[in-house]
């Protein structure tokens, strides 16, 4: 049943994306009704449901959302009289007009709308400052985060795996329209750290912590060229009130296990000062269930092995973040920003391995208990200066950043031996992985912006970074009583890269064309040092990477795009090292220091219609692509996981944006997403590969305001199976639940979500190289039900703050760690 209600929600995207065009397509009618919608202070009114009826039934005809700019158009009327619905007042739609349409043919003039003070003071808390979910925004898409209730008591990581056209793998592999090499990034922070740490640093931050993720497919030459996928910017919540005003948060869940969280943010401004800063804790215990089915053949031999087993985690986060912002005067601002985490987390796993000649008969087990408890720090620091130098928009931005990252993490693998009959045939094995790892970073920018005319802008910019990691891998044997390590399988890993980078962008509007092309060069010094095996490998390389990006106003309600640009993906740190990691028995992990950068040249073609339909098509071919793969030793009956490049992958991807509002009560944002991934390598693992497949990704949001203080949300997603590099993936799908509740003057919130009420979502992967047995399933404690309570106070004098675009920006997005 679960799964036809998923089947049904998908091909409802379908239709509700394909509903307005098709009903324009069958009416022979031309008429127009257009206008803008504005408060009392004559200020347009952004992004608000409007709706257009029929004034003799009051039967709705269509909806839409005002722009940026408060402005909207009704397309494709027949000759009669109009009713517009702007704003609602005690959960009823506010109807102006009417207004009469002569013929088929006719345009109204255009229409000044103003609401009313208490209908702006209700949308200014309702509507107005509820931003639609989804907006596109020149070369990005953002998603209002601090809008959606299922945002509540989740974490980053939770919300990012459900950002439409996103893809979240076990590990934390981010993926954006079917492309992995995603930059992500804080706060326009890009962090150096891995695919592990970078994980972790998500799940620390908790969800109602977000403003917005925005998803930048294409970057201009002022970002970082790191993340061949684009980049995804998770901006955080920044009050902007005078006076002292906050936000507390608290929350609890249940799933499997019960959870916790808690949040706290406070900001104080006066004219020329103003200090913020937040604090969030949480406290989640969860599960997930494991089970690997594979086979290792030797001639006619084969030998199966079957692993089951159940990870219990508690995770307590604590992150934190605190600044100032000193307005020296009206054009020149310094400011000052020390922001990290703190986590401690312990499993408690539990495996059990079947052993045999054929599937299904057990020759033998080993059973394992591996406990393990990790610690991950970090701290940052960033200073930063912003000065207007004059009224023309001349600009210049310093920023210089500092962080360390320490993590520890420590298991204890205790394996028992057992027969076919349940006997203890050898004495135990115990052993212990401790990995501790330290990363700095340092990193200054500059960027400077000149208007060489009004319709003209150069920016140009430079930046440098330093990174030392050194990641100290102890293996340690228990012998008579105490732990002895075992320097064979024990190594000392120290990686330091520099970057120093410089760009030039310059933007140019040419009656209803905008161009904007860019240059950046990066120059890179690396080295990395395996201490133990004395195996250093160095490298410098110089790249350049072009951006262009042309754009078009074919008319009032259509736009139209083309983009180039070239990026690259350089190994994250504990890739490039060379030790053995031993997970179990018969699976290790090796680095591999011989690792080159990707590189991918991606081309896009983007069309807009209304500022609300949007859709992208796009191709990328990316050479030294890396991937993870697995390699059977047949002799030995162990599993190898290591990185290696590929020869190429080549992606072509097509993805459709699209809300439509039905009433002043229900709105809907629907996206899909169509890709095409192929891999291919003259040599793996001494034999051709080839790997294609055609998937697709639905999502659709249904948002319903009840009344003026009670709002429902209802979201779900499908991924279709797909391949990465050499695996193969099972779909994945879900459905969350959310309902919102305000009172005392909107001050205070409760909100009830369930994630994944049908319990459905599971990773099910197989390996895609021909002849390999391989099987893995992971069920996650997906399903989890949520409260929360938010309560604002304080001043709500409203004066904006500025964006901040610090520093590190590329180099904390490729440091591993643990769970």
């Amino acid at each position: 049943m679960a799964k036809t209600i998923i089947a049904s929600l998908c091909l409802i995207i379908i239709y509700l994306m394909a509903l307005p065009m098709v009903s324009a397509q069958n009416t022979k009618s031309n008429g127009n009704i257009q206008g803008t919608i504005r408060n009392e202070q004559q200020s347009p009114v952004s992004y608000l449901p409007i709706s257009l009826y029929n004034a003799a039934d009051t039967l709705l005809i269509k909806g839409t959302l005002t722009t940026e700019t408060g402005s909207f158009t009704f397309n494709g009327l027949a000759a009669g009289i109009y009713l517009i619905a702007a704003g609602s007042a005690a959960g009823k739609p506010i109807f102006h007009g009417p207004f009469v349409l002569t013929d088929a043919a006719s345009t109204l003039p255009t229409l000044n709308i103003t609401l009313p003070q208490q209908i702006r003071q209700l949308n200014t808390v309702n509507i107005t400052g509820r931003k639609a979910l989804i907006e596109r925004k020149n070369d990005k898409t953002i998603i209002n985060v601090a809008n959606s209730i299922l945002a509540a008591g989740n974490t980053a990581m939770d919300i990012l795996a459900k950002a439409p056209g996103v893809s979240v793998d076990q590990e934390g592999n981010v993926s954006l329209r079917g492309k992995r090499g995603i930059n992500v990034m804080i706060d326009d922070k890009v962090s150096y750290l891995s695919t592990a740490q970078m994980a972790e640093m998500l799940r620390s931050t908790s969800g109602s912590s977000i403003q917005s993720i925005e998803l930048i497919s294409g970057p201009s030459a002022k970002y970082d060229a790191a993340g061949s996928g684009g980049i995804i910017n998770i901006k955080l919540k920044k009050n902007s009130s005078y006076g002292t005003n906050g936000t507390l948060t608290a929350g609890a869940g249940y799933g499997l296990f019960y959870k916790s969280n808690a949040g706290l943010t406070l900001n104080n401004r006066s004219k020329n000062l103003n200090i913020f800063g937040l604090y969030n804790y949480s406290n989640n215990k969860d599960t997930e269930y494991l089970n690997i089915n594979r086979s290792s053949s030797a001639g006619e031999e084969a030998t199966y092995f079957g692993l089951q087993g159940r990870d219990i985690y508690l995770r307590k986060n604590n992150s934190y973040k605190i600044g100032e912002d000193y307005y020296l005067n009206d054009r020149n601002i310094l400011g000052f920003v020390i922001n990290g985490y703190h986590n401690n987390n312990t499993i408690d796993a539990q495996y059990k391995t079947l052993i045999g000649s054929q599937p299904n008969l057990t020759d033998s087990s080993i059973t394992a208990f591996n406990p393990g408890k990790s610690k991950y720090n970090n701290i940052s620091y960033n200073l930063n200066y912003k000065s207007v130098i004059d009224t023309a928009g001349q600009e210049l931005n310093f920023d210089a950043d500092y962080s360390q990252f320490h993590s520890s993490n420590e298991i204890v693998y205790n394996n028992t031996f057992e027969n076919a009959s349940g006997t203890t045939y050898r004495n135990p094995y115990i052993y212990k992985n401790a990995t501790p790892s330290t990363v700095k970073i340092w990193t200054g920018k500059v960027d400077y912006s000149l208007p060489l005319s009004k319709k003209t802008k150069l920016e140009t910019g430079a930046k440098s970074s330093y990174v030392r990691t050194d990641n100290d891998f102890q293996f340690e044997d228990y012998n008579e009583g105490m732990y002895k390590n075992d320097p064979l399988k024990s190594n000392r890993f120290i990686y330091k890269e520099s970057i120093y980078a410089a760009y030039v962008n310059l933007q140019k509007e040419l009656n209803k064309t905008t161009i904007q092309a860019g240059l950046r060069a990066e120059l890179t010094h690396s080295e990395g040092n395996a201490v133990n095996s004395q195996h250093l490998v160095k490298r410098s390389y110089l790249n350049f990477f072009p951006s262009i990006t042309l754009n078009q106003q074919l008319s009032a309600n259509n736009e139209a795009g083309i983009s180039y640009h070239r990026r690259v993906d350089r190994p994250d740190y504990q890739s490039l090292n060379p030790f053995i990691y031993y997970t179990d028995l018969y699976t290790f992990y090796q680095g591999n220091p011989l690792l080159n950068p990707q590189y991918t040249n991606a081309f896009e073609l983007t069309y807009n219609y209304q500022k609300t339909l949007n859709i992208t098509l796009g191709y990328s071919h990316t050479s030294d692509v890396i991937t993870t793969t697995l390699a059977s030793d047949t002799i030995k009956k162990t599993l190898l996981i290591t990185d290696q490049n590929l020869a190429e992958q080549e992606t072509y991807n097509l993805n459709i944006t699209r809300p439509a509002v039905f009433s002043p009560w229900w709105s809907t944002t629907n996206d899909v997403t169509l890709y095409y991934n192929k891999y291919s390598s003259p040599n793996l693992m001494g034999a051709p590969f080839d790997s294609h497949k055609l998937s697709y990704i639905l999502n659709t949001t249904q948002t319903f305001q009840i009344n003026s203080t009670l709002n429902a949300e209802l979201t779900a997603i499908y991924h279709s199976s797909q391949v990465y590099g050499t695996y193969a993936v099972k779909p994945l799908y879900g459905i969350d639940l959310g309902i919102s509740k305000s009172f005392a003057n909107n001050r205070a919130n409760v909100k009830i979500a369930a994630n994944d009420v049908f319990n459905l979502q599971k990773a099910r992967i197989s390996s895609a190289i021909p002849m390999q047995d391989y099987r893995l399933y992971q069920k996650p404690e997906s399903r989890v039900f949520r409260l929360t309570f938010s309560y604002n106070f304080g001043s709500t004098l409203i004066k904006a703050m500025r964006d901040r675009l610090n520093g590190a920006e590329a180099e904390q997005s490729r440091v591993k760690t643990g769970n």
